[in-house]
């Protein structure tokens, strides 16, 4: 449970934006969307390695 503790003098906005950011960083909406359907083995290894292979180019790029 998410717990954000509002100040007297704090706008209901930034409250909100901390919220929202601490949600995020659970992530709960990422683990629903992966949940919606189901991805074989196969298909998520190999995600995974078109992924890394798409960092490894960037990283080289940087150097």
């Amino acid at each position: 449970m998410i717990i954000v503790q509002v100040k007297d003098s704090e706008n209901i906005e930034k409250a909100l934006k901390r919220f929202k950011r601490k949600f995020e960083r659970t992530g709960i909406v990422k683990q629903l969307r992966a949940r919606q359907a189901f991805e074989k083995p196969s298909v998520a290894n190999r995600k995974k390695m078109v992924k890394a292979i798409y960092v490894q180019k960037l990283r080289q790029a940087e150097q």
